[in-house]
């Protein structure tokens, strides 16, 4: 039994027989994408975990491409319907659009366990255990057999839009040169499942022999790693003509380890 968001509203802090919960089926996921307060920021969806895995999307209040003006979503490529509705109540329903992606990419979608979305985005919860990560949406039922925790609470990222699945990697970079400077250092990734956009590593002070860690939430599943791009610029003219490079690039999946 999947939940696509279940509601707030007249449901949350109710007896079990009222509101969904993991004792309503076999095997009972949820994924959270409103679950900030009804008032005053007008969460639609609960934020406690009540399935056997609670998947928290981009930490579950707040999804990406929902901040955008009314009237570019109202007039949006999904037409003037899907639009309108998603200009009322856009976090709520982008569950459903996760499920249905989710679908289209079932490699796609891994969760991480982790204590809150803070925690996410620092190294704790990075890569998947041994046993791996779940995939939110269609598949999930696939790690049925895995859970020994009361609650899972699983941590992601997604697109602001379709296609909404990401692929998290971790890339270290150490960087080599003669002296320190402003700017930002982009990696790019290759694969053998494809090539990613350019993503930023670090902006600031660029110090050679210094080591920079970041994630990456890539918009391709690269597989195996052929080769790494890197970028770096200092945003200004510098008559010294500053040289930056990296001695050392080092790519981990999420997925893999």
């Amino acid at each position: 039994l999947s939940g696509l968001d279940p509601a707030q509203p007249y449901f949350q802090d109710t007896p079990l027989e009222v509101r969904l919960d993991k004792s309503d089926a076999e095997f009972v996921d949820i994924i959270h994408t409103d679950s900030a307060p009804t008032i005053p920021y007008l969460g639609f969806g609960m934020p406690t975990a009540i399935g056997h895995l609670d998947f928290y999307p981009n930490g579950g209040k707040q999804m990406p491409g929902c901040g955008k003006n009314p009237v570019s979503q109202i007039v949006d490529l999904d037409g003037i319907w899907e639009g309108t509705r998603d200009f009322v109540a856009c976090n709520h329903l982008r569950s459903y659009k996760y499920y249905s992606d989710s679908i289209i990419y079932p490699d796609g979608f891994l969760g991480y366990s982790c204590a809150s979305y803070d925690v996410f985005e620092t190294e704790t919860c990075f890569p998947c255990p041994r046993e791996g990560c779940p995939n939110m949406g269609h598949f999930a039922d696939k790690f049925k057999g895995k859970i020994t925790n009361n609650f899972l609470k699983l941590y992601l990222n997604t697109g602001e839009a379709r296609d909404f699945a990401l692929w998290r990697y971790k890339v270290t970079v150490t960087l080599s040169g003669s002296s320190k400077l402003k700017g930002y250092v982009n990696i790019a990734l290759y694969g053998s499942g494809g090539n990613t956009r350019q993503h930023q590593i670090i902006k600031g002070t660029l110090k050679p022999a210094n080591t920079y860690t970041n994630f990456i939430d890539a918009e391709v599943n690269v597989g195996t790693v052929t080769k790494v791009k890197f970028l770096w610029n200092n945003n200004q003219l510098n008559p010294t003509f500053p040289k930056l490079g990296a001695a050392t690039i080092t790519v981990q999946s999420g997925e893999t380890g």
